[in-house]
């Protein structure tokens, strides 16, 4: 393991105002973000990272209190986002609970949470905030955007809004469109939260939070980040600390008590009402012309991914082909589900420092 001799400052950038795709304009806009590694002279060695649904601007490092970034493994010196050689910078997504400008944050024009008054927002609209973050950082050109989930989603959108601001984009475990059961999943984790009597149409903060609709939705949603092949190793049918069945509706198997544990777990750092804005923004995703990408581009797929399966990835690559783009694809083969962008570091370092290593400093 490496040290620092310093630990990564979550910095905040705000702006004016920025206009959405929903036609309303959102102002003031603040964005939480943090920085690895050091910016060349030329200001052309910036990987702009981007984090998935329950994600945050702390990508790598430990912070203050001891904590992993959640890509800890790939970011530092000699890891696939080498430090040493790359200034890594990663952002809390527009619509957040994590500094940047969502709906828990105050409504100027109230002095109350925005709650649901806050406009619906795209993943078009979170990457403009990000346009104006790295503007702000003096940076013309981008190395590498790089993400997986809905930052897959983000990092495509940035290739496509902003073709000469990009060399290079890799895209994990993402494809240019959520599916009809993607879009499924999300409802129901919605519902699930709308259901709880404390969401109070939205407008809960000061008071009880929803914290029973939210853990029942990351519950949901976590099911799809994992495999039936991981979800059978880790627990298969293994009970709780009994002998045998209880005979009665409480915790018999460890998979039962692995989801609850989540869901309880992520409600002690997550907004509900974010994950109802970013839930729906990553529904609304679709971008099916792809011919303005200029970016030399990695896509690489999860044999056991079914939230985006490898079918997506490669239906991507073949759209991409058939415009001409330099494309790299790779199907990595792992049980780990969706969740395998996250976890299988060797493979990835692999994959990743090759690519970056042949994108060249200019245009």
């Amino acid at each position: 393991m490496y040290v620092l001799d310093t630990v990564p400052e979550t910095k905040y950038y705000s702006f004016e105002a920025l206009e959405l795709d929903c036609g309303r304009t959102l102002s003031p806009v603040t964005i939480a973000y943090e920085t690895y590694g050091r910016l060349n002279a030329a200001r052309d060695n910036a990987i702009l990272l981007l984090h998935a649904l329950s994600g945050s601007a702390h990508a790598g490092f430990l912070s203050a209190e001891g904590e992993r970034g959640w890509w800890y493994d790939f970011i530092g010196p000699a890891r696939a986002l080498d430090t040493d050689r790359y200034f890594v910078i990663c952002s809390n997504v527009l619509g957040g609970c994590s500094g940047s400008t969502g709906p828990g944050s105050v409504d100027p024009s109230t002095g109350r949470p925005y709650a649901l008054s806050f406009p619906v927002i795209t993943v078009g609209d979170m990457v403009r905030a990000q346009k104006h973050l790295v503007d702000s950082l003096g940076i013309r050109t981008i190395k590498a955007v790089v993400g997986g989930s809905i930052g897959g989603l983000q990092a495509l959108q940035w290739t496509v809004d902003y073709p000469h601001a990009v060399r290079s984009a890799v895209i994990l475990a993402a494809a240019n469109r959520l599916s009809a059961q993607g879009i499924a999943f999300n409802e129901v984790g919605r519902q699930a939260i709308m259901a709880d009597p404390f969401w109070q149409e939205g407008d809960y903060y000061g008071g009880n939070a929803p914290r029973a609709g939210l853990a029942l939705a990351r519950m949901i949603g976590h099911i799809t980040y994992l495999s039936e092949e991981s979800m059978h190793e880790k627990f298969g049918r293994a009970l709780k600390g009994v002998a045998g069945y209880r005979y009665e509706f409480s915790e018999d198997f460890e998979v039962e008590s692995y989801l609850h544990h989540k869901g309880n777990k992520f409600v002690e750092r997550f907004d509900a009402n974010s994950y109802l804005y970013i839930t729906k923004a990553m529904d609304y995703f679709d971008l099916p012309d792809l011919s303005n990408i200029k970016s030399k581009m990695l896509i690489i797929s999860f044999s056991s991914d079914w939230l985006f399966p490898p079918a997506q990835s490669k239906a991507l690559v073949r759209t991409l082909r058939r415009n001409r783009k330099d494309v790299t694809y790779c199907d990595v083969l792992s049980s780990r589900g969706h969740d395998a962008f996250l976890l299988e570091v060797a493979p990835l370092t692999e994959l990743l420092s090759g690519f970056l290593d042949n994108v060249s400093g200019q245009r």
